[in-house]
């Protein structure tokens, strides 16, 4: 089966996504629902600092390699614009195509990979692991620079007696078409809490990616009161403010789109 491949960067972020017709997938593609994403927020150890976690990460690259992992793609994510809430120094976020491909490297972990999760306890030990679903709804250009990208996360309610299906992902999709025709450059997806947290005060996060801030500081230029208003009728859905992250790729998924 082709894999339906969306990306945050070139080669990137790797999504099997749909929602009724939320997206619109090629014909032969039948991959449904939406893609496992995990996160870990974690803190760095005293004395420890980026440089550390890169050696780690090389260390588990070779891992992942031995192991004949192809199918995850991998970023950190440092925060850039957050609050004293955002109460972690870096997210690891790792994404495969379907649930049975995340489990299956989970299970791979749990077996084989104490060694490593020591060495990363030691150098940025995590105090939260959870899982999103996550579904695309505006697919970024081709980056020129695929390994840095910028990424914000809003946390979204949907209102008293509106539904995603009907309300929020029609105007998801209409105001991803607005952008692409202003020539925006983002990409735009919904995440969806599944495992790991309890008690969330958000029914989705609106995830949007840019190459750099230079391009997120025109969006925020374009934005357009008016027809947000238009798209978005009051009511259907409430977001507070942006945490933004630069996002460093440590993995590539492979393509079998050949």
């Amino acid at each position: 089966m082709k894999r339906f491949l969306i990306t945050l960067a070139t080669g990137g972020f790797v999504l099997a996504v749909g929602l009724n017709n939320a997206v619109a997938q090629d014909d032969d593609d039948d991959d449904g629902g939406a893609a496992p994403v995990e996160i870990y927020t974690c803190n760095y150890a005293d004395g420890k600092g980026p440089a550390d976690l890169d050696k780690v990460v090389a260390n588990w690259n070779k891992w992942a390699d031995d192991q004949g992992t192809n199918n995850y793609s991998a970023w950190t994510l440092t925060p850039f614009y957050s609050s004293p809430e955002q109460d972690f120094d870096v997210i690891w976020m790792g994404v495969t195509e379907t649930g049975q491909e995340m489990g299956a490297l989970q299970d791979t972990w749990i077996a084989n990979g104490g060694a490593l999760q020591a060495e990363f306890d030691s150098v940025s030990p995590c105090n939260a692991h959870s899982m999103f679903a996550a579904v695309q709804f505006k697919d970024p250009p081709d980056r020129e620079d695929p390994s840095s990208v910028v990424i914000a996360f809003t946390d979204c309610t949907i209102g008293d007696g509106k539904h995603f299906t009907t309300d929020v992902a029609p105007a998801l999709t209409a105001w991803s078409q607005f952008r692409s025709g202003q020539g925006s450059t983002a990409g735009m997806w919904a995440f969806f809490p599944v495992n790991g947290g309890g008690g969330e005060e958000y029914d989705f996060k609106f995830v949007v990616s840019h190459s750099n801030y230079a391009e997120a500081g025109s969006d925020f230029d374009n934005y357009d009161p008016a027809k947000a208003r238009e798209i978005f009728p009051y009511g259907t859905v409430d977001c507070d403010s942006s945490r933004s992250y630069i996002a460093k790729n440590i993995r590539m998924a492979e393509s079998d789109d050949e």
